[in-house]
């Protein structure tokens, strides 16, 4: 079995990205990896005490209210640590990066996608797609996954109807190829194996009660402010080459969709709506 963490960064007053991201970890890895998450927090809190008890990472790294006691280089590094913890241990991230403007143009595109303007479900369905498209291909697996999400009243019970009724407009994210008479085609999805490997349905939970959501809440604005900073000035010296390093820790160990039928509307719809240095 595996749990996947999912958080987001980003909003409509904060720019022109949204990044979701979930952080994958096994089961039976759960609890030594959620107790060096609290250990490194604990640790750091220690050394500055008066500091806050939950990481919001946008707040931390740009050492905000109380996160202002904490030396630019501890937070640095400390950040550094986390992307490191998320992949190690055969860790996985998946999401993906939207730019505002690109979804509007996308949505005017294929009105007849099933998210509308509802770009926080359009990100959490293709983050679900892609654990789908991954998870079903591995031939050692040994469970499927529990996605907890940090809790979004307004948008968590459509997100979790989506996923039940397994729309087949998403079938393009997530098909497979199989050889018949000597050629490889892609196989239609049937409703038995539509998001087979995520188990019931999302789960919402309180960021301060999960370590590993906030560990995707750093995963998340790590990759946000990377993609910023390819068009906006630096708000400190080395900004640029410290998130591109970091995004380079992650990076390999993230799931992308890879090859899929051209001709699906979702897979053209997700190309549009990307933020254009965001490869799915």
């Amino acid at each position: 079995m595996k749990f996947l963490y999912v958080d987001e960064s980003g909003a409509h007053d904060q720019g022109d990205t949204f990044v979701m991201c979930g952080v994958m970890v096994d089961a039976y890895k759960l609890r030594s990896r959620t107790e060096a998450f609290d250990r490194m927090l604990r640790e750091m809190l220690e050394q500055y005490p008066g500091t806050q008890t939950e990481l919001k990472t946008s707040r931390f790294i740009n050492g905000k209210g109380a996160w202002s006691r904490i030396r630019p280089d501890d937070r640095k590094d400390f950040l550094t640590r986390v992307c490191r913890l998320a992949v190690e241990q055969g860790g996985k991230v998946f999401g993906i990066g939207l730019s505002f403007s690109a979804y509007k143009s996308a949505i005017g595109q294929y009105p007849s996608n099933p998210v509308g303007k509802n770009y926080w479900l359009a990100a959490a369905m293709f983050t679900m797609s892609v654990v789908q498209k991954k998870m079903q291909g591995q031939t050692r697996n040994k469970g499927h996954t529990v996605v907890v999400m940090d809790d979004n009243k307004r948008h968590m019970p459509a997100l979790s109807e989506t996923i039940h009724a397994a729309n087949p407009w998403f079938d393009g994210l997530y098909q497979v190829r199989q050889t018949k008479r000597g050629k490889r085609v892609w196989v239609r999805r049937k409703p038995a194996n539509r998001f087979d490997q995520i188990i019931n349905t999302p789960f919402a939970i309180r960021s301060h009660h999960s370590s590993f959501v906030q560990v995707a809440d750093a995963i998340a604005y790590v990759y946000r402010r990377k993609l910023e900073l390819a068009s906006d000035d630096e708000a400190w010296l080395g900004e640029r080459e410290y998130f591109a390093h970091l995004v380079g820790v992650l990076e390999s160990k993230r799931g992308k969709i890879g090859h899929c039928p051209k001709d699906q509307e979702c897979v053209r719809f997700y190309q549009e709506a990307r933020h254009r240095e965001w490869g799915l």
